[in-house]
């Protein structure tokens, strides 16, 4: 447990807590925290999915700006710039399931936190955004990268280029969320579709992530590539004897998988 990032695990279900009152500003010790986090939740075997959450009234309303104001080039081309690609690459690598519960505001970096996720749910109320043009820079955490791959390249430059703010409504006609329920069921929403992973044949889960994630990054052939070593190694895995055994002798949607 960090001084603003705590993880929780119930019921196989770990919750990355983001908690720097007021608006979970997103420094670089938060950004190192994050890190720790996600290698906490990705070694923990019995962790099946995991929820980013920022808290009831905010996700995370972006970078600490106080804390790069007095930068010069040379001092934010180091490590800082680094660390801002680092927590995020290290979040999406996350080898589960990852539900980003998205209260409030998710700008800037809050939003590039978000978009590490595999799913986001966001509340009516939730307001997204990538409002670093209007302090002169570009998104640094991924989301000139992360937010194309999502929704497009003409949608992400209209949000980048104008940094204006996305109601919910939009942000799920877009794309950018999957899901929009009532401010106050953020949460439980989020961790009620973590739960339908948990269980689940994890190694299976594991390979349909990167196959995906990867394979996006690279021509057809190099991606189909890409599926079908990940397709032939399951086959060396328990779970792969079991449900494909449980559903020769009981139908579908009665394996029990062990992760192994």
């Amino acid at each position: 447990m960090g001084e603003f990032v705590r993880v929780e695990a119930e019921d196989g279900i770990a919750t990355i807590r983001l908690d720097r009152p007021k608006m979970n500003a997103l420094n670089a010790r938060m950004q190192r925290e994050l890190i720790d986090a996600a290698r906490q939740v990705t070694e923990d075997e019995t962790v099946g999915a995991v929820v980013l959450y920022g808290g009831e009234k905010v996700f995370a309303a972006g970078a600490d700006i106080k804390e790069m104001a007095p930068m010069s080039y040379a001092e934010m081309s180091g490590t800082p710039s680094r660390l801002l690609q680092d927590f995020t690459r290290e979040l999406a690598a996350i080898p589960k399931p990852v539900i980003a519960a998205i209260t409030g505001y998710a700008l800037g970096g809050g939003l590039e936190v978000a978009l590490t996720a595999d799913f986001r749910v966001a509340g009516e109320g939730a307001k997204v955004g990538q409002p670093e043009i209007q302090l002169g820079i570009i998104p640094g955490a991924g989301g000139t990268q992360r937010l194309s791959r999502l929704i497009g390249a003409s949608r992400a430059k209209d949000l980048v280029f104008s940094g204006r703010h996305v109601k919910a409504d939009e942000a799920l006609a877009m794309g950018l969320v999957d899901r929009v329920v009532p401010d106050a069921d953020v949460y439980t929403a989020a961790r009620e579709w973590a739960a339908t992973f948990v269980g689940g044949p994890a190694i299976a889960l594991r390979a349909a992530k990167q196959a995906i994630d990867r394979g996006i990054e690279v021509d057809l052939d190099t991606g189909l590539e890409i599926e079908r070593a990940q397709f032939a190694a399951l086959f060396a895995t328990e779970d792969q004897a079991n449900g494909m055994k449980s559903f020769m002798e009981e139908g579908p949607g009665k394996a029990k998988f062990t992760g192994r």
